[in-house]
């Protein structure tokens, strides 16, 4: 039952994140540029945008389902249900804005369906929520996972690419710091949960806080920046593939024992995964529109 409730608050997670997505942008593309060099009143001005201020406040309704899914449940699994949840936009965008879907946005919807029923089936039933960790493998991998977000950062911009390429790499940037947010919150969890809130004086914690305010200025600036489109499928898809392989290297979630289950649910993770990636919403979506406005 912990597990099945996990992965019920994995997929409410997913769908007030894609919806908070939906807000945010359309109260990042009416202030002014955000820039790294004034922070504080980059934040001021998001912040004062209506549209951005729902968002993150539905985005903050969101973490707060993460965290208990997390919790509950291996960090793969929810966050292979999290990043199916991408393919929610389409089901979102036809039943709650009145927006046609195509082909293309059902496809990704039903290799969604095929991956997540492959884990369920596939999956270990254990009540553990696999929280405990190897430190040494907590530091490689949340160190490795820093390096790559700032090169995404620095690079394009070292390298004068164009203002859209730009946007794209902050958004692969802001979902490997989601992803590094993640792990240090599932480890945490565990912590909370062994040793009581005296444990949230860790160093986990401050990785958790770093992460999270790196990936909300690279977040915002690349919804500036870049396609809305394209700029949510590569944030959702780069956290999720992070996440994921943090649940795997850093807290050993558990794999099936013979080769069948192990090739299918390597699978079932590439289904959820391409699904998150090739499943993007209409445009008309991500931009203000009376059927919007009259939902919102």
């Amino acid at each position: 039952m912990t597990l099945q409730l996990g992965i019920l608050l994995a997929l409410l997670c997913a769908f007030a994140s894609n919806l908070a997505f939906f807000y945010k942008h359309r109260g990042a593309s009416a202030v002014p540029q955000v820039s790294i060099a004034h922070p504080l009143r980059s934040a001021v001005d998001l912040w004062r945008s209506k549209w951005f201020a729902i968002g993150m406040l539905v985005g903050l309704a969101a973490w707060l389902l993460h965290v208990a899914a997390l919790s509950l449940a291996p960090l793969s699994m929810v966050q292979a249900v999290v990043a199916g949840g991408v393919a929610m936009i389409a089901v979102m965008a036809d039943r709650m804005f009145g927006l046609k879907v195509d082909r293309r946005q059902w496809w990704g919807l039903g290799l969604t369906a095929v991956g997540l029923v492959l884990l369920a089936i596939t999956m270990p039933r254990t009540g553990d929520s696999h929280s405990a960790f190897s430190v040494t493998a907590m530091i490689s991998f949340q160190g490795a996972l820093l390096g790559v977000g700032a090169l995404l950062v620095i690079g394009p911009r070292a390298a004068n690419a164009h203002e859209r390429h730009h946007g794209v790499a902050l958004a692969a940037a802001s979902g490997v710091l989601f992803g590094v947010c993640n792990v240090a919150v599932k480890a945490l969890s565990g912590m909370v949960g062994d040793s009581g809130l005296m444990a949230l004086v860790s160093p986990w914690t401050a990785v958790a806080l770093v992460a999270s305010a790196a990936a909300f200025y690279a977040s915002a600036r690349s919804l500036q920046d870049g396609g809305a489109v394209e700029v949510i499928a590569i944030t959702g898809t780069a956290a999720s593939i992070c996440t994921i392989a943090g649940g795997i290297v850093v807290f050993s979630d558990p794999l099936p024992g013979d080769p069948v289950g192990i090739v299918a649910q390597a699978i079932a993770f590439l289904l959820v995964i391409t699904a998150s990636a090739l499943t993007p919403a209409p445009r008309s979506a991500l931009a203000p529109s009376a059927p919007a406005a009259a939902a919102a």
